[in-house]
């Protein structure tokens, strides 16, 4: 555990120079704690080349939000910072609902990054939070869990850190009482009908909380599962992923990681899958008899020659982008729509010739060697753009259209803990390489 003071310290050198920070402040105890720490650590270093700006989520979801926001406008004001109030106006859903004020808390602080130049995003939970987060985690799986992660890229975006994973709340408000600095309470903290509230109150009186490895058991996961795809994994065609009988044999850990992180890339999902799934997918490729199975959405076909997956075609839902917009199909695909039609985006039928669907053409020599069985499942999976109005009208490779490869698994979040996997996975499948975070150390590790 670190005070304030020297979690702020040790964060700013753990920087890349130059450095501008935007600070997501809410008014809170904890928001106010990070602010004003990193504004005196930097005051210390007057030769840095750091600069610190801030913005506020008004969420929209009590009467008082907007005098709240306001207050803190005051604050950065009276302390020269510069500050941006974004307002959650979409309609609010019924259920889920801190679910979607999180999702929409990411994209407005992205905005306001945008905005006002900065290159990084802090966000101050502490140590408190992640102990309840871990808490949350256990009582839905068994699975360890890493917790909330010390640096996240967001929408390959942004990359947005926690300097006060190692601070308890309550010496963050020791920091803010002994400079006589006020913060605002919000009083959904102390309603029960959150999973967040009943948590913090169950663990109320344990003491502090202690330290947790498996963040670097993740870490060194994705880097040996980063070296097994580089020597077992290739693609032979869009849409379909072959490994080799050697990586097989790779240690269950380092196999579990990398296939369950490839599920979810040619199934579509935002999640690896769960252990149950897993147990499944290990027994079939280690038991080493040919056979298939499917497994969140994925088919994996087991043959003597290597492992092959491809998204299973069931369950595929056709998606319709206007013009001007974008839309994600299947969790796997981007389509961009700047052509003046509405488009409608399906799967494509198992009966179709083998032709190519994305820039990239399918050469014969390349699946004269594959399964035909695997190859088809695969290109059926794969997606047929049209005009809304006319579906035989086909636009897969018309110039106001673009079709790029999504992972839902990584594109939305990624944790540092897989940079390296997601790095790695980029380039088998021919996209652009992540943005690397501004951080040179992270608790003097270097990343």
């Amino acid at each position: 555990m670190l005070s304030p003071e020297a979690a702020a310290r040790r964060f700013l050198r753990s920087l890349a120079s130059p450095t501008r920070i935007l600070v997501a402040i809410s008014g809170g105890s904890d928001s106010t704690g990070l602010l004003l720490a990193l504004l005196e650590a930097l005051k210390a270093e007057p030769n840095s080349q750091i600069s610190l700006c801030a913005a506020t989520i008004d969420h929209d979801l009590r009467a008082e939000s907007a005098d709240e926001a306001r207050h803190v406008a005051a604050l950065c004001k009276s302390l020269g910072i510069a500050h941006v109030i974004h307002v959650w106006r979409d309609p609010k859903p019924k259920t889920g609902i801190m679910v979607a004020a999180r999702e929409a808390r990411y994209e407005l602080l992205a905005d306001a990054a945008a905005e006002l130049d900065a290159n990084l995003i802090v966000t101050a939970h502490t140590l408190d939070d992640q102990r309840e987060t871990r808490a949350m985690r256990s009582a839905r799986s068994d699975n360890p869990s890493t917790g909330i992660a010390d640096a996240v890229l967001f929408e390959r975006r942004v990359w947005i850190a926690r300097p006060f994973l190692s601070c308890l709340r309550a010496d963050i408000r020791a920091f803010l009482s002994a400079r006589a600095l006020p913060w605002l309470d919000d009083p959904s903290n102390e309603d029960l009908k959150y999973e967040r509230v009943r948590t913090r109150a169950a663990l109320a009186g344990e003491g502090a909380p202690e330290a947790d490895a498996y963040g670097d058991i993740r870490l060194e996961l994705s880097r040996q599962a980063a070296q097994w795809l580089g020597r077992h994994f290739t693609l032979p065609c869009e849409g379909l992923g072959r490994v080799d009988r050697d990586g097989l044999e790779a240690p269950l850990d380092v196999l579990g990681y990398a296939l369950g992180r490839l599920a979810a890339v040619f199934g579509g999902q935002r999640f690896a899958p769960g252990r149950v799934q897993m147990d499944r997918i290990l027994a079939l490729v280690t038991a080493g008899t040919p056979r298939r199975m499917t497994a969140s959405r994925v088919v994996f076909d087991l043959r003597r020659d290597g492992l092959y997956l491809a998204r299973e075609s069931r369950g595929i839902l056709p998606l319709v982008v206007a013009p001007a917009e974008r839309g994600i199909w299947d969790g796997r695909f981007v389509v961009e729509n700047r052509s003046s039609f509405d488009l409608t985006v399906i799967a494509r039928s198992a009966n179709s010739s083998l032709v190519p669907v994305l820039a990239t053409a399918i050469q014969p020599r390349r699946v004269a060697g594959l399964p035909k069985a695997a190859l088809k499942r695969a290109l059926a999976a794969q997606p047929r753009i049209s005009v809304a109005a006319d579906a035989n009208l086909c636009m897969n490779s018309h110039p106001d259209v673009t079709l790029t490869r999504y992972f839902a698994l990584f594109d939305r979040f990624l944790t540092r803990f897989d940079l390296i996997f997601a790095e790695s996975l980029a380039a088998a499948f021919g996209m652009r390489p992540y943005p690397s975070p501004p951080l040179g150390l992270i608790d003097g590790k270097a990343i």
